[in-house]
């Protein structure tokens, strides 16, 4: 078994390493990009969540603890923002709207906390509204326990289902022998509440022996994009694996994701983590990236002004700096193409209302894809 367990890992390092000396060996440079890059909003850092208004304004999240308001070409920092724990990936995060935003103006926030139990801090999910460029309203909806002072996988994605449920990620928080696998324990989970952050009675925990009821699915590592399939329903999210082993998955209530009982990922030191990539009882990714490409951030092209690419699954690259598009079949990822090349960390893409795509990246703000033609 130990001879296995050795060979199986062996062949998984060697794999990565070959991978890591090529890193586009799996995607190709798109040809004839159907857009130009416009940077429309300057001089931000780490604008790690946006989201584009009904009006066409935007709001983003600097991870440092600002939420900038870019309307008629000017930035307004709003005010009465929750106070983040500011510590390694830690720091206000996410951003999302309301699916009725236009009639309740509730938007949702997530952030690093240092709420509650325990030194350190925790992801947090909040809901407020805006008036006169401040927060009003606001409401704490879950903080998740106990602290740590560790910096590392916060996670934390949010978005809404067509029934109105809303889904957040949490990532394992770096303790991935105790986190991921416990469903008693907050964080390697989605969890799943109503829009006022009550858990659904109908959550797959609910009534389990000192479960975290707010769970959804669980075994994950980092989530750091989460959205609905514009055509299915279902929710996808992908996360972070370790030195390779990024995912795509289709979250299933209930359902374990595998961290770190199976990975395609190794050690950061090129040890094995585990002989295992697939188990019985244990959702398989419907894509893995190898080498990593560290995603952050996943929006789905509903837009027809980008010539046949409707359809596509567009993640920003942390690692290697760009914008991919993935090409679909159903679940398949048939194709990968690499877009703005070299532009910088990508955190976030999102189409906006007027079909538009909205990527920002880090040192830099936020671009606009402006279709050519």
């Amino acid at each position: 078994m130990e001879k296995s367990v050795f060979l199986v890992g062996l062949f998984i390092v060697s794999l990565q390493l070959s991978c890591a000396q090529d890193p586009e060996n799996q995607v190709s440079k798109a040809k004839n990009m159907p857009f130009s890059a416009e940077l429309l909003i300057d001089e931000l850092q780490v604008p790690w969540g946006l989201e584009v208004l009904p009006d066409g304004s935007i709001l983003v999240t600097e991870k440092s603890g600002e939420i900038i308001h870019f309307k008629d070409g000017k930035k307004t920092q709003i005010a009465n923002v929750p106070e983040v724990y500011k510590r390694g990936q830690g720091g206000l995060l996410d951003i999302k709207l309301h699916p009725d935003y236009a009639s309740n103006g509730w938007l949702y926030i997530s952030y690093a906390s240092a709420e509650g139990e325990g030194k350190g801090g925790h992801t947090a999910l909040m809901r407020a509204q805006i008036k006169d460029n401040s927060l009003i309203n606001k409401e704490l909806l879950y903080k998740a326990s106990p602290n740590t002072t560790k910096g590392q996988h916060f996670g934390s994605r949010i978005t809404f289902d067509n029934d109105g449920y809303l889904y957040l990620s949490i990532g394992e928080r770096g303790a991935r022998d105790e986190n991921p696998q416990d469903i008693t324990r907050d964080g390697g989970k989605i969890y799943r509440f109503f829009d006022d952050g009550r858990i659904p009675k109908d959550n797959p925990f609910v009534g389990t022996k000192d479960a975290k009821e707010a769970i959804y699915s669980y075994g994950h590592r980092n989530p750091q994009g989460l959205l609905k399939h514009p055509d299915t329903g279902e929710i996808w999210d992908h996360e972070h694996g370790p030195r390779g082993g990024d995912e795509i998955n289709i979250v299933k209530p209930g359902k374990n994701y595998g961290w770190p009982v199976v990975t395609y990922g190794i050690n950061y030191s090129g040890t094995p983590i585990t002989d295992k990539t697939e188990m019985p009882g244990m959702e398989e990714p419907i894509h893995y990236w190898l080498p990593s490409i560290a995603p952050s951030g996943m929006a789905f092209m509903t837009s027809d002004k980008y010539g046949d690419w409707k359809g596509s699954l567009l993640v920003g690259s942390l690692k290697y700096q760009y914008l991919e598009r993935l090409v679909l079949e159903g679940t398949k990822v048939v194709d990968r193409q690499k877009l703005m090349d070299g532009i910088g960390r990508v955190r976030d893409v999102k189409e906006g209302p007027d079909g538009l795509i909205y990527v920002s990246v880090e040192g830099k703000g936020v671009y606009r894809l402006v279709p050519k033609g």
